[in-house]
């Protein structure tokens, strides 16, 4: 996914702590997030009655309880989605489970229940693994000096700036915007795919993801900078389709079972 949740880069400024523990970094994120969403209401943007959002929960809900059981961060995860609609392609997780999707990415691409669980999956990883934390530590020193609120809008959901009254200057030059490391974003492929499987989705659908994403790039430039960091999605079919003799027993045990 491209814009990941950068959200420790500005929580850091209201610790000034060299090292920022996971039960801090859980609540600050939960605070932003509040106040994302909330903004987000203001303007409309919160969808719960399309399908599209009924969807996305239906699937989360189920992927929540392997999320759960996965969680070896020491803290408790208080998961929580919501849909913004927005014709943008993207979702994204904050640490200690609060989760927003795109309608965009669901429509756009036309996913299958399954391939929405990939990518549910995807950025569950990314918080169960800490990514924001760790991206978080390495920055610390950087001085955002903004109001968390409207940077956490304008930065990690893509929300336009200018629509709420904040500056998206701000964010951008300072950097705040970035997509996960390479590595990180391989784990959470990884990660993503044994959760679907424990859920019962079919994880050979996250190939499809992938391959939708391509063809999606090819007629968009922008996302083709933004992915310039990450893995090319041929890399990712490529690993996605050397993990799934691991995962596909994980599914079939999950299916056999309803």
């Amino acid at each position: 996914m491209k814009t990941k949740l950068s959200v420790l880069l500005l929580t850091l400024s209201l610790t000034a702590c060299n090292i920022m523990d996971s039960a801090t970094i859980n609540s600050q994120a939960a605070q932003s997030y509040r106040q994302t969403v909330s903004q987000a209401q203001e303007h409309r943007m919160i969808d719960t009655t399309s399908n599209t959002a009924k969807r996305v929960q239906r699937v989360f809900q189920k992927l929540v309880p392997y999320a759960t059981a996965a969680n070896t961060t020491g803290q408790p995860f208080q998961w929580e989605m919501n849909v913004i609609r927005s014709d943008e392609l993207n979702a994204w997780a904050m640490p200690g489970g609060k989760m927003v999707v795109y309608t965009g990415i669901v429509e756009k691409l036309n996913l299958s229940d399954a391939e929405l669980a990939a990518i549910v999956g995807h950025e569950m990883t990314h918080a169960l693994l800490e990514h924001s934390k760790k991206e978080a530590n390495r920055s610390i020193g950087l001085n955002l000096g903004a109001q968390i609120g409207a940077n956490i809008l304008t930065a990690a959901t893509g929300i336009d700036g200018n629509l709420i009254g904040t500056g998206v200057g701000l964010a951008t030059d300072l950097g705040i915007a970035k997509p996960f490391s390479r590595s990180a974003e391989r784990e959470a492929d990884l990660g993503g795919l044994k959760l679907m499987a424990q859920a019962g989705y079919n994880p050979e659908a996250a190939i499809t993801v992938w391959t939708k994403m391509n063809q999606e790039n090819d007629n968009n430039n922008a996302a083709n900078a933004i992915l310039s960091t990450h893995p090319t999605n041929n890399a990712r079919i490529e690993l996605i389709r050397q993990e799934l003799p691991k995962v596909m027993p994980i599914y079939q045990q999950a299916i056999a079972k309803k």
